[in-house]
Order: C-alpha cells, then structure tokens, then sequence
C-alpha cells in the first residue's frame, strides 16, 4: 500500500524509562517487526508507524527517549504534545522499575502538557523469567495505583509488544478529548521517517 498524507488522526507516543530496559528494541520490534541488541539512545529518535485500527487511519509517531540522567534536560520538551506514554522497565532490574516512581512519573508531571494522556506501564524482558527481580503482581498493582494500563512485554521474543501499542492507540482513539489534541505536537515533516511496511485495518 503506498504511502500518502491521508490520515484521520496524527498521534504522538513516548516512550520513557531507565537506559538499558529496552525502549528502543521495544520500538523498533512494534514499527520493523526486528530485534537487534542496540546502544543506548543519545537525546532522543523517533520513528513514524502508520496503522489502522477501527477503521480509522493512524499515523504514530513514536518517541524514544534516553535514559539517561545527562540527557533528561534535553528530553524534557519532548513531554509535550504526547497522547500516550509508556512507562518501560526491566523485570530483571528492580531499579528500573523503583524508577518510574523516583523518576519517571515525577518527570512526566512535570513536562507533559495534555491532561488526561493514557499511560501504559510495560514490563519488558519476560523472556528471562529466571532472573525476575519484580513480579507481576508487583507491576500490575502499581499500574492500577497509578492509573495505567499494564502490559507484559518481550522485545526479543516478540512477546505482546504489537498487543501494548494497540492498547495504548485504541485507548487513545476512545477518549474524546484526546482526539481533539491529535496532532499537537512536534511538527513533523509531511511524511516523517520510517514509515511501517503496510495498513491491515483490524477493527477490534
């Protein structure tokens, strides 16, 4: 199917966590349908998927933030204009995920601009189940108390990581004054970078 600047609604995603609990492979799993263990980001990429979900055509931008502390200054403004945000960590690193609430949330309540943005929290790794440091009752309670959706994701081994973005996509496409926001971010150019490999409209 090619490509055109027909869409119905323009959405931008973030993703935030500690570096290392795989937000790039997350991202690049969702819009390339590959894994490659990859470096971590400096300052901030993105790339376009366009989907279609419930009969409406949806061009995502996707934003992935670095981790690291150094580079937060930089991220910040990155916040603003996002409709859904996922919160990543690393089920093998208790740290990552003692970070969302140290750091993460803080920083989102700080820079996002849109109120009422649905935000996901992905465990990410269950692939290595033998090296689990948080569980998922542990993930999904802090979800609930934080108001999140909650998904259990493996980048490498393709586990739920199409499931997590259409979660978060349709969640969006569901609330009103969300869509009323769509496009009000970044400006981006007519038909950004990366663009997925095709539109399977799925109505769910």
């Amino acid at each position: 199917m090619a490509y055109s600047d027909d869409f119905d609604h323009l959405f931008k995603l973030l993703l935030v966590g500690d570096s290392g609990v795989g937000k790039s492979s997350l991202l690049l799993r969702f819009t390339s349908g590959t894994f490659e263990e990859l470096t971590p980001t400096i300052g901030v990429d993105f790339k376009v998927k366009y989907v279609c979900l419930n009969g409406k055509q949806l061009k995502l931008t996707i934003w992935d933030t670095a981790g690291q502390e150094r580079f937060r200054t930089l991220t910040s403004s990155y916040y603003r204009g996002a409709q859904g945000i996922i919160f990543a960590y690393d089920v093998t690193r208790r740290e990552t995920f003692e970070s969302l609430t140290d750091v993460w949330m803080r920083e989102v309540e700080m820079y996002a601009n849109i109120d009422g943005a649905i935000r996901m929290v992905v465990a990410n790794k269950v692939d290595l189940g033998a090296d689990r440091e948080v569980t998922s009752a542990e993930g999904e309670s802090f979800a609930q108390a934080n108001g999140c959706l909650y998904v259990e994701t493996s980048a490498k081994a393709d586990v739920a990581v199409q499931q997590a973005f259409e979660e978060l996509v349709l969640k969006i496409l569901d609330t009103p004054e969300l869509l009323s926001a769509a496009g009000g971010g970044l400006k981006l150019g007519s038909r950004g970078t990366e663009p997925s490999s095709g539109c399977n409209c799925a109505l769910i």
